[in-house]
């Protein structure tokens, strides 16, 4: 009999609703994290406000839950200051896309070494049900019952146009896809966005499981990654079909690439000199 081991991560008890896309994309984190051989002392996990950005809780890896819409400023100083750690960003589509949109544009600019994992339920599913982002123009939620009146973001295309080297998009219904991105986006160097398409059973009656069900189907071999124009494309399919996998791929030089005084040893294994501090301090006094 082959040996069975013990899983490294171990899940907590949640407090989302039965049925909730979040569960799966959990197990697939947990999954891909324990294929990786990460330890779980070695793996941050980083999450805003809201129904996603509570996996850090759930989790036992290292933890931080932070402010709405702010979970990737301290991710990203984590990573520049221990480049050891392996940082996840856990956060929803509102977290993400509508409180932290600024500092989604500019870590794609930077370029840390991050992944980023975005439960996109198209509404907002920890505060009454309103349209996030990336709701359709028109669909009519608890807060807007005369339908949303703005146009959806495209959180694919918005990526790709900001260079960013690493975009995919899954689906928590489809378990062993959404694990595989995840392992690839944790393995590149460099931000790597995954926008996860997942079910709000309480607020969002439109894009169902079966909606996605219907839709979505995954990218063959003949997609090329390395092909921006490709991935464009790619990007801008929605509606009847939706498309799963990694749509770009290309590395890029990372942001402390280019900041030289953080060669060398990591800045958590760095001493401060006290006169050197004190020299600052009283430069500001």
């Amino acid at each position: 009999m082959p040996e069975v081991r013990e899983p490294r991560f171990k899940l907590g008890e949640t407090a989302w609703c039965p049925g909730c896309g979040d569960f799966g994309i959990l197990e697939s984190l947990r999954a891909a994290l324990d294929e990786l051989e990460l330890e779980p002392h070695r793996v941050l996990v980083v999450g805003g406000i809201g129904q996603a950005a509570k996996t850090p809780q759930y989790i036992n890896a290292n933890g931080f839950c932070g402010l709405h819409g702010r979970a990737l400023p301290p991710a990203v100083a984590a990573k520049m200051v221990n480049p050891a750690l392996t940082v996840i960003v856990n956060t929803g589509d509102g977290d993400s896309y509508g409180e932290g949109g600024n500092h989604f544009l500019h870590t794609i600019r930077r370029n840390v070494d991050i992944a980023h994992f975005v439960h996109d339920n198209q509404i907002y599913g920890l505060t009454k049900g309103q349209a996030s982002p990336t709701t359709a123009t028109g669909q009519v939620t608890h807060v807007q019952p005369s339908g949303s009146p703005s146009l959806p973001m495209n959180p694919l295309m918005l990526a790709l146009a900001m260079g960013a080297g690493f975009v995919a998009r899954g689906f928590s219904g489809d378990r062993d896809l959404l694990t595989h991105l995840m392992i690839e986006a944790i393995r590149f160097r460099g931000y790597a966005l995954v926008d996860i398409l997942q079910p709000c059973l309480s607020f969002n009656k439109i894009n169902t499981f079966a909606w996605y069900k219907k839709r979505v189907y995954r990218l063959d071999e003949t997609h090329d990654p390395s092909d921006l124009s490709g991935a464009l494309s790619k990007a801008q399919e929605w509606g009847e079909r939706i498309p799963l996998g990694i749509l770009y791929r290309r590395e890029k030089p990372l942001w402390s690439d280019h900041l030289p005084h953080l060669a060398g040893v990591p800045l958590v294994d760095r001493q401060p000199d006290p006169a050197v501090l004190q020299a600052l301090l009283d430069d500001l006094t």
